[in-house]
């Protein structure tokens, strides 16, 4: 038996399928499976190229480390991104820095 997905409005767990559709009883949501596939979140950077985790990245303006006194320079190159949502896109570790969460509107893939 094939796992189906949460219901995308109120995250139930139980979702059935009728014909094409899967419902959710609880909030009566319809959506296509398809349409899941279709509607997947592309992270893009500066320059408009598709993002992926694993990838190396560069940053392309000084970013000021809020609470801190240190920058994260022009340049800086930061590789194994991971992709998350929320509003900064970007969980990775900085050499000299740490974890750090960047956005995609300051970095562009190496």
């Amino acid at each position: 038996m094939s796992a189906l997905p949460p219901c995308p409005q109120c995250a139930s767990a139980f979702v059935y399928e009728d014909g094409a559709l899967l419902i959710c009883p609880e909030c009566a949501h319809e959506w296509s499976p398809s349409a899941d596939a279709e509607n997947a979140k592309v992270w893009r950077d500066a320059n408009g190229n598709a993002l992926q985790d694993g990838d190396t990245v560069t940053v392309i303006k000084d970013l000021k480390i809020k609470g801190s006194s240190s920058v994260v320079k022009v340049g800086t190159r930061v590789k194994n991104i991971r992709l998350v949502e929320g509003d900064h896109d970007i969980d990775c570790k900085i050499d000299g820095i740490g974890q750090m969460g960047l956005k995609t509107e300051f970095v562009k893939k190496a």
